[in-house]
């Protein structure tokens, strides 16, 4: 009996979310299965996709498009709001020689697949569907359809890409997570030491604030408003507490300072250094332990009327008599400048009597339930935005037909930029983790399961009759040679975190199960940076990539 006929008389939309629940609900359970320390994980379902497929169980082809265009924005766009706040930080540390590597395994991948034309004499319909198919890239086929159309290949040729996708998409999935494997396992790489190092790393990287007791011993600073003194503002230094025989309290611009004040400074370690030779000298006194009114609190913003307001604009001190003297966004201490604009989730030390600091309070929200709070509307609204972006055609030159960035690379872009610009006039870009976590689950879930399902239906037929095998083998070269060249290159040469090496490989394959397989395998933001650092540059790429290869190689 035909599996599919348990599902007739049913609607296409009834039928569509049965079949789709199905290979979800069998595919997360084989994810879970172990096989030592390794499992699936979320890559089952798309396996579970294959096998349905195969055994006839299918979604009608608009529901099931709308479906899997659904769940690749959805994962795509959470990403990006996940690692927008330290994209671009993260760009300027390493991203120079992420997107590098990353061209690297786009042009390999490229050679590979025109060395296989040119030597085993492929046609080349068939090469571009393995190589869309060996590198999971959706996008990669329509441009390789499209381009095929403009120079005028025929019906058969325009449908073989197709049959080449989805003999090699499977070990495109399988063949990233092989290589996440055996380099791990050949150079006996321990997980969380790569951790470990990340973490410290990143918090080198961001040179936290540090605080420093001086006391003032330079005569020349006698009667200098405390506000006025040199280099105080040029270094980014902000002076939190004043202790004058023995009384501590807010410091004040306009204050005259004596010899022998006693001052707490909050500033990056370097400049602190620099501001106590010019002051006096370092003493042990600990002001924040004096007996005194003078209290601090940390303040988190979320009040949508001062966003965007500069530190400033607020003039806490002034109204408040109190001083911010640290902002942490995304976990990275910034120093608390006149100019600095404020943004949702921002956290303030604010330091003044305890009074005044719930004045402050009541200026900057202080309502951590917002924080665990989603904000819908911003979500559909930067989902629009993306999916505009994405549908822009850009000209490039030497190209017969315009590339986009399609339903993946548009959201994941948008998502990026929202989060980093923090809000828009009443929007907020800001998900809490949980919510941004089912988000991306459901998207990614929805996204295989339908893959899996069209790919089982001619699967085992492609496999098992003509040159199936050989595809297989071909897609899987293409696959593996750029996959493992780059992968111990990386890691022996460049000395990469194996953590952000898998997001690499993820984010140079343009393949979210494979991100999604590298998040489980410890819980570290280094997978997403990386993904997110290279996937705009390596989706142009491999739209552009078969392009490139028809041009040269269509007769």
């Amino acid at each position: 009996m035909d599996v599919s006929t348990l599902l007739d008389g049913l609607d296409p939309i009834t039928q569509g979310i049965l079949v789709l629940c199905l290979v979800a609900v069998t595919g997360l359970f084989f994810g879970r299965a172990r096989l030592g320390t390794v499992s699936l994980g979320i890559g089952g379902v798309l396996f579970a996709g294959i096998l349905w497929g195969h055994l006839g169980l299918q979604v009608d082809p608009e529901v099931g498009h709308f479906l899997r265009e659904f769940g690749l924005i959805l994962f795509v766009y959470t990403i990006g709001i996940q690692v927008g706040p330290g994209f671009f930080s993260a760009l300027k540390r390493s991203g120079l020689a992420l997107n590098g590597m990353a061209a690297a395994m786009v042009a390999l991948s490229m050679l590979v697949a025109a060395a296989l034309h040119m030597a085993l004499d492929l046609p080349v319909p068939v090469m571009l569907g393995l190589l869309s198919g060996a590198t999971t890239n959706t996008p990669s086929l329509g441009a390789a359809t499209q381009m095929l159309t403009t120079v005028g290949a025929g019906p058969e040729a325009l449908g073989t890409p197709g049959l080449g996708y989805a003999v090699a998409y499977p070990f495109g999935i399988a063949g990233i997570l092989l290589t996440m494997l055996l380099v791990r396992a050949v150079l006996r790489i321990r997980v969380d030491r790569e951790q470990e190092a990340f973490e410290a790393e990143r918090a080198a990287a961001r040179k936290d604030l540090d605080t420093v007791t001086l006391e003032i011993a330079n005569p020349n600073m006698e009667g200098l408003a405390l506000g006025d003194l040199p280099g105080l503002k040029a270094m980014g230094i902000v002076v939190s507490r004043v202790m004058r025989d023995g009384v501590v309290q807010v410091a004040q611009p306009e204050t005259p300072v004596k010899m022998g004040d006693v001052l707490l400074l909050v500033g990056r370690p370097r400049k602190l250094r620099d501001m106590v030779r010019i002051l006096g000298h370092r003493v042990d006194t600990d002001l924040k332990a004096v007996p005194s009114e003078v209290k601090w609190r940390r303040l988190v913003v979320t009040r949508s009327s001062i966003l965007g307001k500069t530190i400033g604009d607020l003039d806490v001190l002034q109204r408040y008599d109190a001083v911010i003297s640290r902002v942490t966004r995304a976990g990275i201490e910034l120093t608390p400048s006149a100019k600095l604009r404020l943004q949702f989730g921002d956290i303030c030390t604010v330091i003044g009597q305890p009074a005044n600091l719930d004045g402050v309070a009541r200026v900057l929200g202080d309502r951590e339930q917002a924080l665990l709070q989603a904000q819908i509307l911003p979500i559909f609204l930067g989902i629009a935005l993306g999916v505009l972006l994405g549908s822009i055609p850009l000209m490039v030159p030497g190209m017969p037909a315009p590339v986009k960035l399609g339903l993946a690379g548009g959201p994941l872009l948008a998502a990026i930029l929202l989060a980093r610009l923090g809000h828009l006039g009443p929007f907020v870009w800001f998900m809490p983790p949980s919510a941004n976590h089912i988000l991306r689950e459901i998207g990614i879930v929805l996204f295989l399961g339908i893959v899996g399902l069209k790919a089982g239906e001619s699967f085992v037929a492609i496999l098992t009759e003509g040159d199936g095998l050989s595809w297989l083998l071909y897609g899987a070269i293409i696959t593996l040679v750029p996959l493992l060249i780059v992968g111990f290159f990386a890691r022996l040469v460049m000395r990469m975190n194996y953590l952000t090496l898998c997001g690499l490989l993820a984010g140079g394959m343009t393949d979210p199960p494979a991100l999604a397989f590298a998040n489980a395998i410890r819980p570290s933001e280094a997978p997403a940076l990386a993904y997110a650092t290279v996937y705009p540059l390596v989706m142009v790429l491999r739209i552009l990539a078969p392009q490139i290869l028809v041009l040269l190689f269509w007769v």
